[in-house]
């Protein structure tokens, strides 16, 4: 499938705070979702996690996902942002500080020292394929 090129006004959105949640395939076909940060690369998006997690396994074993995204302050608008994801633990690190940097302002270790700092990070880059919704 053509990756999908995303509105001005969705990229508006992603470029800001917005949170969004990712939605992956669990090993018996059930969705697994979870709130997470998000930054924009183009018309890819990259989400941070680290190897442990079940988003990361599940996404590994089906790269299929679908990203909300719901502006709070916006809340009679979406854009579901159907695509695969590619995973690399390569740049993992620089992406979450970049995401604290963000969403926070400081360091991810600063955010949250209590976190898991020793984890390996994971770089998220989704390609969009479909764009559903009001955004």
């Amino acid at each position: 499938m053509a990756q999908q090129v995303l509105s001005e006004e969705l990229k508006k959105v992603l470029d800001g705070k917005v949170f969004v949640a990712v939605a992956t395939i669990q090993p018996d076909g059930s969705p697994q979702v979870s709130p997470v940060w998000v930054k924009r690369d183009g018309e890819d998006l990259l989400i941070s996690t680290t190897v442990d997690r079940r988003k990361t396994r599940n996404m590994r074993r089906d790269p299929r996902v679908t990203v909300l995204v719901h502006p709070a302050e916006a809340p009679y608008t979406y854009a579901e942002l159907r695509g695969t994801a590619s995973l690399t633990t390569e740049g993992g690190q620089e992406l979450i500080d970049e995401l604290a940097h963000k969403y926070v302002g400081k360091s991810y270790a600063e955010f949250n020292p209590a976190s898991d700092q020793d984890a390996e990070r994971v770089v998220v880059r989704v390609g969009v394929d479909k764009v559903v919704g009001r955004l």
